[in-house]
Parts: C-alpha cells; sequence; structure tokens
C-alpha cells in the first residue's frame, strides 16, 4: 500500500467535512489578510509534508539509540539528521530537537540548571521578559525567585548598569538574556561578562532571533551561553516547536532535563520537520531571506515613525517593532481590533515605564510571502490610515486582500 506523506483535502472532506471547512476557513485566512505577528511565519510546504507523514504514528521515547519502544530504527535516522544539521547550522557542541515548544525549552534547560528557590536574573515582564522570565501565573515564578532588570526609560535600550549592579546585589545562580518583544540586538558578550562576574550561568532564550542567527543576519549567542533556547517557527520558518543547544559539558543534563524529567515521547514528525527546516535554513536563499527580514522591518519602523507612531527604541536591527499608537490617539488595544477588521493582523505588547499597551508587529511571514521595502512602506501607511480614521476598515480591507493575493504564502 502507498502511503502519501499528507492527508488529501478530498480525503478529509469524505471523512470530516465539518473539520475540512476549518481548515479551508484558515487556508483563506491566512490567503487574505497580512500576518504581521512577529511570531509567526509560513513554514515551507516540504515542512507541512513532513508534519503530516507516517512518522506521526511513531512512539519514540528516549532518544536515538536508547528508545523505550521498538521498531524506531527509521525516526532514530530523522532524530540524528535534525540534531546534526542544528549543531552545524549553529556551531553548537549539542543540540536537543525534542522539546515541544519554546517554553519548554526553557523550562528544561532551568531544570537542567536550577533546583526550586534558586536565584534567577531576566528582562522583566512589563519591559518585553516571556512569561517564563517570573511570571507568577508560569511555573518559573512559583519555582523561582526572579529578578527582573529593565530598559532605560529614554533609549528603551537594555539597561547594562542596572543588570551588573542586580547581579552582583542578588548574586543570581542563572542570568536570562532575552525577550518577545525587544526590538534590539542583545549584548551577549556584556551578559557573559556579567555571569562570569557573579559565578552564574547564562541562558539565552533567543526564540525570536534565532531564525535571523542562522541567516547571518543577527549575532549569534552560541559563543556566549550556557545553553540557548530557541523556537523552530518564528524567523526560522519551521515547524512549531523547541530547539536547546548547549555546551558539552552540559549535554546529558539537558537531555535528561528534556527526557524523562519533562517530557515524555518525542513528536518524531515535529523532529523530521524540523531536520527539513534546519535544512532550508542553512542555503544561500534562506541567508538572502533572513537580510530582507530585516530591511524589511527598517524600512516598516521608519515608516511607521514618519506616520506619528511612536516607535520604541527609534527603529529595530531584527524582524520586530514595537510601537505605541497613542500619538495618534487610540490605545494598543483599540488598534489592535480596528487593524484586525482591515486585516492586519498583529498583537498588543507592554510598553515599559508605565501602563499603557502598545502594538508589536513583524516582518517574517510578509517576507516569506515576497514582499519588499515597496510592501513594507504600503502597509505602514495602511495601518497608520487605519488608525487615523481617514482609511475606512472595509476599504482598507479590500486593498489588503488585493496585497496578500499578490503574493500567496502557497502560491498554487
Amino acid at each position: 500500500m502507498t502511503v502519501t506523506p499528507a492527508i488529501e483535502a478530498d480525503v478529509l472532506r469524505r471523512q470530516d467535512p465539518e473539520l475540512a471547512d476549518v481548515l479551508l476557513g484558515e487556508r483563506e485566512r491566512q490567503a487574505t489578510t497580512l500576518q504581521l505577528i512577529a511570531a509567526e511565519n509560513f513554514c515551507s510546504p516540504a515542512v507541512l509534508a513532513a508534519l503530516g507523514s507516517p512518522l506521526a504514528n511513531k512512539y519514540a521515547e528516549g532518544y536515538p539509540g536508547a528508545r523505550h519502544h521498538g521498531g524506531c530504527e527509521i525516526v532514530d535516522v530523522a532524530e540524528r539528521l535534525a540534531v546534526d544539521r542544528a549543531k552545524a547550522l549553529f556551531g553548537a557542541d549539542h543540540a536537543n530537537v525534542q522539546s515541544h515548544s519554546g517554553s519548554s525549552a526553557v523550562l528544561a534547560a532551568y531544570a537542567a540548571l536550577l533546583r526550586p528557590g534558586d536565584t534567577v536574573l531576566a528582562l522583566g515582564l512589563p519591559h518585553g521578559g516571556h512569561l517564563t522570565h517570573g511570571s507568577p501565573a508560569n511555573f518559573s515564578g512559583r519555582w523561582f525567585d526572579f529578578v527582573g532588570y529593565g530598559v532605560e526609560a529614554e533609549s528603551g535600550l537594555v539597561d547594562h548598569e542596572q543588570v551588573r549592579t542586580l547581579a552582583r546585589t542578588h548574586r543570581p545562580k542563572a542570568i536570562v538574556c532575552g525577550s518577545i518583544a525587544y526590538p534590539r540586538h542583545f549584548d551577549y558578550a556584556f551578559f557573559r561578562e556579567v555571569a562570569d562576574e557573579v559565578g552564574a550561568y547564562l541562558v539565552a532564550d533567543a526564540a525570536h532571533p534565532m531564525g535571523l542567527v542562522a541567516g547571518g543576519a543577527a549575532p549569534s549567542p552560541v559563543p556566549y551561553a550556557d545553553i540557548v533556547c530557541a523556537t523552530t517557527h518564528k524567523v526560522l520558518r519551521g515547524p512549531r516547536g523547541g530547539l536547546i543547544l548547549c555546551r558539552a559539558e552540559l549535554a546529558e543534563r539537558v537531555d535528561r532535563a528534556v527526557f524523562p524529567f519533562t517530557q515524555g515521547g518525542a513528536q518524531m514528525h515535529t523532529i523530521a520537520a524540523k531536520a527539513v527546516a534546519f535544512g532550508e535554513a542553512a542555503t544561500p536563499a534562506f541567508a538572502a531571506y533572513a537580510h530582507q527580514v530585516v530591511a524589511n522591518a527598517r524600512v516598516l519602523a521608519a515608516r511607521l515613525a514618519a506616520e506619528g507612531l511612536a516607535v520604541t527604541t527609534g527603529g529595530t536591527d531584527t524582524h520586530l517593532i514595537t510601537a505605541d499608537p497613542a500619538p495618534l490617539g487610540v490605545d494598543g488595544r483599540t488598534a489592535r481590533g480596528r487593524l484586525a477588521a482591515a486585516g492586519l493582523v498583529l498583537d498588543c505588547c507592554a510598553l515599559p515605564h508605565g501602563d499603557a499597551r502598545g502594538l508589536r508587529l513583524g516582518t517574517a511571514a510578509i517576507t516569506t510571502q515576497g514582499m519588499g521595502a515597496a510592501e513594507a512602506a504600503r502597509i505602514a501607511k495602511l495601518l497608520a490610515g487605519v488608525l487615523r480614521g481617514v482609511t475606512d476598515p472595509a476599504r482598507a480591507r479590500e486593498e489588503v486582500r488585493e496585497l496578500a493575493g499578490a503574493f500567496p504564502p502557497y502560491p498554487r
């Protein structure tokens, strides 16, 4: 019997027409709106094929050559490919590709290095830190004693002097550098220096910039951090999942922290899709893509500022932009709703040094679609027009549909 790598749409329609309508509806939504969420992207057809492959059927607790289930000789090859490609792509001693998400990768990193009650220094949540950086609603805030550093009020840049002072005062067991809403590069060498001074581990939570690192468009944390946590979606353009890179001496501790401490069976179809993504990210075409992502983000940030939005840090070095729409007379949550009605899909985020909510947007997905600087400028003008109220959302929705149609994410 021949098994196709993905379930055909007509098969799903016959088997479960209700769910088929849901999938087709989402495909239509993605094809007719603009995906400006900084954490999202379009993975390749090859990645989708691996996700829909028979590897989804295999139970594979453990690691290649040491599984708890039989019949893993084929999936072992897939995982070894993913590990070897990740190590080569990022120049790492060791890679663990089993984490189900970025959050589970961070959980495993903490499990490998810390014990409950240990002190951790990380970017504060109001300044762009992630839930896993000490939120009281998250395991991190419940199990560890987090101390938050911040960004400077005027520049919006990480306050390095505060980082050093807090590290000397609290002597943390680990220091985390990384953010979900910081548009500039982290100075990994500085954080390594501070970590060494106080005897702390350095964990880089590089979920957002790791795709740019792969394409040579951002500095790498790998030479500096003891453990690097990342996601394989976002700019890296792979399946939804996590990745951990570490020094050789921490390899066994990291692997044990993933399995059996925090996770069970590996998702082998996702791991195969990660291998595909790592292979794609090692190509010149991906490097060109990563640099275009940054170029588009800089154009978008500059045009948004010219339209009157308050762009934090004055711009961006990455795919990510955060901006306050208040100068246009609207708050972040209201702005997000208006833009969604116009087909411009993006997020809200906390703005440092205040209670206001801003907008967080990124250029990874529109760049995957083939858009460039001209389209980024057009999007900024359209976005500002909707927020000012001079462009009707329904009219803007048609313009968005036209633009998205000219750059389909999956051309037929």
